[in-house]
């Protein structure tokens, strides 16, 4: 019975290791048909650096054969063993494996940026690197390195303003023309939305929304954005956004036209004014000489009608005087004036003003509230011409309080050396839309006014250098405001 049992052990000693040695041989294959199959290069190599064996893919890799691999040292294919190799190596030795990126001339001198992972001591003495050619990987990492550098130095040159934002239309980053545009920082930009972005502006939800759905089906969008500025002045710019340009941001440049809008409506105004300048010298030829005879005519019958009919030949002189006016007023725009400027007194000249415009007050039911600054400087100017922009303004606001009330007119110099009049009515005031056309030829808001009386006055205060502005409120009245030079 025991030698039974002895025979038994031994035996189930013996399949045990038989067992353990068909394991051992099945890894050993398994680990052969790996090194051989295996697409990544595989390198053995000792102490001494040397190699001990590769794989075929190692030596299509290196462009040679195993046995040429044997001659060199492991990383004699190293193409510059700068501070990143050596780096590289400190941390091997140190932890026993690594994984990284270096660049290998291969035997035939071609070069290839390598990645590899080496562990020490993986089989007895020996190491194991594995090579991957990456390449083509760092070739295209390279070029979109390059293209962002490109991007950037586009980015920040551009002489558009520039806006990069997400998906949440939130801002990314904004270049220095974009900046100087908005005139904010891009620490008051970045992190803002497109919406928070136009709150001031005139750009309603609802035309942001269109702008937004046609970016997303479209993938673009162009157009015209107008925005105000704390000062109360209308900028316009010129927008177009691009959906998607880089890692899922969009772009919108945008640039300023408001001065190139500016020069298109003056040009508009010049071409107007060359028609208006040849009409002008039709109807003053065409247009007096019958004018002439007719009043003759009309005095002779007046004369012999013996004051039968007064109403009448009243109503006929002041027409053909108005119509004298318009021609008047025609020739001014049309032909250059020669302007003599002289030094004179702005109160003086609002003063005469004034006194010539105060029986018409007087039968609107209107008074006059002046506030002068004391020692208001000399101009360089046309007394006459200002004197006529005046007549109009205040005319103007005189008609437009049938019912009576004040025209305050105030004259003030300001920090920038120049002369501020404002003359203020409490008329039926004017709506923006209409505001906006104020001087152009032909708009007037009277039933049977011209348009022309203001817009020679807008030429005359542009011969001085100066500037008009106007505001004003529904059921409230207008303000005109003029700006003078106080030198020339």
């Amino acid at each position: 019975m025991n030698t039974f049992i002895s025979n038994v052990g031994k035996e189930k000693v013996r399949i045990e290791h038989m067992v353990k040695n068909d394991t051992g041989i099945q890894m050993e294959h398994l680990f052969k048909s790996f090194f051989v199959e295996s697409l990544d290069a595989i390198i053995f190599w000792n102490e001494n650096k040397t190699v001990i064996d590769a794989n075929d893919a190692a030596c299509r890799l290196f462009e040679c054969s195993l046995d040429i691999l044997k001659r060199y040292p492991i990383d004699t294919f190293v193409y510059e063993k700068d501070e990143k190799y050596h780096s590289a190596k400190q941390e091997l030795y140190k932890k026993g494996s690594i994984r990284d990126e270096l660049l290998f001339q291969m035997y035939n001198g071609q070069m290839k940026y390598l990645e590899f992972s080496t562990k020490l001591y993986i089989v007895g003495d020996y190491h194991m690197t594995i090579f991957r050619n990456v390449t083509e990987r760092y070739q295209m990492e390279k070029k979109l390195r390059e293209s962002e550098q490109k991007f950037r130095r586009i980015f920040q040159g551009s002489l558009d303003g520039m806006l990069l934002w997400d998906e949440n239309q939130r801002i990314i980053d904004v270049n220095p023309a974009g900046e100087k545009y908005l005139k904010a920082t891009k620490y008051q930009v970045v992190g803002k939305t497109m919406r928070e972005l136009l709150l001031n502006s005139h750009f309603s939800d609802e035309e942001l929304n269109e702008v937004m759905k046609n970016v997303m089906m479209e993938g673009h969008a162009t157009g015209t954005l107008t925005l105000k500025t704390r000062s109360g002045k209308t900028l316009h710019y010129e927008y177009s956004t691009k959906q998607n340009v880089v890692s899922h941001l969009s772009l919108t440049t945008f640039r300023d036209v408001t001065e190139k809008l500016e020069m298109e409506a003056n040009l508009h105004k010049s071409d107007t004014l060359s028609v208006i300048g040849q009409l002008a010298a039709g109807v003053a030829h065409e247009i007096r000489n019958p004018m002439t005879a007719l009043k003759g005519f009309i005095q002779l019958l007046e004369d012999s009608s013996e004051g039968k009919h007064p109403m009448y030949f009243e109503v006929i002189s002041t027409e053909l005087n108005r119509i004298d006016a318009i021609i008047n007023e025609f020739l001014i725009l049309a032909k250059p004036q020669a302007i003599k400027f002289v030094e004179h007194s702005i109160t003086q000249i609002m003063s005469e003003t004034v006194n010539l415009l105060s029986a018409q007050a007087v039968l609107y039911n209107v008074q006059f509230l002046l506030h002068y600054d004391d020692d208001l400087p000399t101009l360089i100017c046309e007394p006459n011409q200002l004197k006529k922009v005046f007549i109009n303004m205040i005319k103007n606001g005189i008609e437009v309080m049938p019912t009576g009330g004040f025209i305050t007119i105030t004259m003030k110099q300001t920090t920038d050396n120049r002369i501020h009049i404002s003359i203020r009515d409490e008329g039926y005031g004017i709506p923006e839309e209409k505001l906006k056309k104020l001087g152009q030829p032909f708009y007037t808001t009277k039933e049977r006014g011209t348009g022309l009386g203001l817009m020679v006055s807008y030429r005359i205060i542009e011969e001085h250098e100066g500037t008009i502005k106007v505001e004003s409120e529904v059921g409230k009245g207008t303000v005109f405001h003029v700006y003078l030079p106080v030198e020339k």
